[in-house]
């Protein structure tokens, strides 16, 4: 991923979030709400915004106490 950075598509966003063993406990108003036991607090995102801009990515990789280079890692497997 560049410096810069770019999006994430939706959808491998998700798939991560799954390889992390969350799960998606709701999905209302555009909005899909994913946790797991040992979090302090659910993950958010915008289901209707695709792809997920890389700032709202990377402040959900602080929540799940990894960096974006875990995220490279699973794109890469």
């Amino acid at each position: 991923m560049s410096k810069g950075g770019r999006n994430i598509p939706l959808k491998s966003f998700r798939s991560y979030l799954e390889w992390k063993g969350l799960k998606k406990i709701r999905a209302k108003g555009g909005h899909e709400v994913w946790s797991k036991n040992d979090l302090s607090r659910p993950i958010v995102i915008q289901s209707h915004i695709d792809p997920v801009p890389l700032f709202v990515v990377k402040t959900n990789l602080k929540t799940l106490g990894v960096t974006i280079k875990d995220y490279e890692t699973f794109l890469l497997s």
